[in-house]
């Protein structure tokens, strides 16, 4: 790592900072309401964008410092047992194909701002959305904390915040000032304020992509010289472990973890909040739907981008923190001035998904907590105004969540909450095609999805860690290693079916649904669909 400060890199990021930092308080004045307060206008943009910028929204929101730094150093560390990212989001984009429209559809009909609010209008129960709200709400904390993860990566290579033995407060004064600053645009402009950045954020991805795919093999010697470079790199013994650093492909032993981790993954992606959060924010179904076959795009990126994992071994990287490596990669192979460029896409990377996740899970708390059970007559000022005092209480919870954590262990605390989330698939995504199962049995297998895949998480162990040092164990009854998440999913939907039977059976109070089977079909154009409940029935049954 090279010493002292990058100037010419640190200045063309501070530049695009500064931009995106505009771009986010002028995004105020983008589109501009006639009621600024209601979460409808600051939570969900106005339920207005179409389908270019739902698509950069929730490109900006899925593809995030996570993917820029996470997925190829996890290669980097393991080898293509990384690449699970690739097949998980080709495996999603069919799988919301059946079932975005219809969450998209109900939500417009009824005012839904969350899926704990369509979870309580469909079963009737305040207790199963609590439980959506909450999981939502500890699932965004890690996954908002790896973002910032990905800005102090990256200032940590520019050489910005001093060496190790430099005061805390001196060290980490930079992300505390871009946390300042996110927090005060997302609070000012809502979603229309990542919406609106999500542009420069994909285009600067995909130039640095573009750029690093063909610039950095010309210089490596191509990649049959990259290859052979990480395959003798992860033949190599781990003495921590005592086994082969990596492998170019998984290993037969390697391939249940695999194929879970993926499909699992694939099933979570869109539970998160945030990811709802960006669907609702468009303005009809068929946005949705256009979206879902052009989102795979990302895709190809992604693709591309995790080769930057056996590029950083080639081009001899060597970081005692895996997080470090590709954007020490970009500072050793690009001149400073690009270097800057790639740094700034991995930080606005950054600050696009952050926004968005602390307004969700601020959207959460304000409409199934604060509305349900604290405060069921507050106006949807009222709402708005928790709403941002509650996004800002979030990015503090992640930012001292990142402060106080060993940084190279940071995405196995987002797969946790990966694990976590997966436990709301059959409430919701259940709930959207059927009624038949039992709201009391969803909540029972919820809680049972959540106490093993805690517990069975705590229980494994890493070289760096005693406890969540990773999200596969051995499957029982199997007996293969698989992703912990999938296990407790299985579980959680047992659990759902038996109970489902036995209450019924005995007739147990079902709960009342306020939705019709047309609400699930209906568009923004049909008649009854409205985009803003009047505050007198905001949040209430219709």
């Amino acid at each position: 790592m090279n010493d002292g400060v990058n100037g010419v890199a640190l200045a063309v990021f501070i530049f695009f900072f500064v931009l995106v930092t505009a771009m986010g308080f002028l995004a105020a004045r983008w589109r501009k309401a006639e009621n600024e307060h209601s979460l409808d206008e600051w939570g969900l943009g106005g339920r207005s964008f179409g389908t270019w910028v739902t698509w950069f929204l929730l490109g900006g929101d899925l593809y995030t410092a996570y993917t820029f730094v996470a997925v190829p150093a996890a290669i980097y560390a393991a080898g293509a047992a990384g690449f699970f990212a690739v097949p998980y989001t080709i495996l999603v984009y069919p799988l919301i194909f059946t079932f975005l429209p219809r969450l998209w559809s109900v939500s417009h009909k009824h005012g839904y701002v969350t899926t704990s609010d369509f979870v309580r209008g469909r079963f009737g129960s305040k207790g199963l959305s609590l439980a959506v709200a909450v999981t939502g709400i500890l699932a965004t904390m890690p996954y908002i904390a790896l973002q910032l993860v990905g800005i102090q990566a990256v200032l940590d290579v520019m050489g910005v915040g001093g060496g190790e033995d430099t005061h805390w407060f001196i060290k980490d004064l930079p992300l505390l000032i871009a946390f300042g600053v996110l927090a005060a645009y997302t609070y000012s402009s809502g979603l229309r304020a990542p919406a609106l950045i999500a542009f420069v954020k994909d285009t600067l991805i995909y130039i640095v992509i573009a750029v690093a795919i063909i610039y950095i093999p010309i210089k490596l010697g191509g990649f049959d010289d990259i290859f052979a470079k990480a395959g003798e790199a992860f033949s190599q013994t781990n003495p921590a472990t005592g086994q082969p650093r990596g492998a170019l492909a998984p290993g037969e032993a390697g391939q249940w973890t695999y194929a879970t981790l993926a499909l699992g993954s694939a099933l979570a992606l869109f539970m998160y909040p945030h990811s709802i959060t960006a669907t609702l924010s468009s303005r009809s179904r068929e946005v949705i739907r256009r979206n879902t076959t052009i989102l795979p795009l990302y895709s190809l990126m992604l693709g591309l981008l995790a080769l930057l994992g056996f590029m950083a071994i080639a081009a001899g990287v060597k970081v005692s923190n895996g997080q470090l490596a590709i954007p020490q990669l970009f500072e050793n192979m690009f001149p400073d001035w690009f270097a800057g460029v790639a740094f700034a896409a991995i930080g606005i990377g950054a600050l696009v998904p952050a926004a968005i996740m602390s307004i969700a899970a601020a959207n959460l708390f304000t409409r199934n907590i604060y509305k349900d059970f604290i405060k069921p007559d507050a106006t949807p000022a009222q709402e708005t105004k928790v709403s941002k005092l509650v996004s800002l209480l979030v990015k503090v919870g992640a930012l001292v969540f990142v402060l106080g954590m060993d940084k190279t262990v940071a995405i196995n605390f987002q797969l946790l909450g990966g694990i976590w989330i997966l436990q709301t698939f059959p409430a919701l995504v259940g709930g959207l095609f059927t009624r038949w199962f039992h709201r009391w049995a969803l909540l029972a297998g919820w809680a049972v999805g959540m106490v093993y895949g805690t517990a069975a998480a705590y229980g494994v162990a890493s070289p760096t860690q005693k406890h969540f040092g990773g999200s596969s164990k051995e499957i029982p009854g199997i007996g293969e290693i698989g992703y912990i998440g999938l296990t407790a999913f299985v579980l959680n939907v047992l659990v759902t079916v038996v109970l489902t039977f036995v209450l019924k059976a005995v007739k147990a109070p079902e709960g009342v649904d306020e939705t019709k089977p047309e609400d699930y079909t209906a568009d923004a154009g049909d008649p009854g669909v409205q985009v803003e409940l009047p505050p007198a029935t905001a949040g209430t049954s219709h």
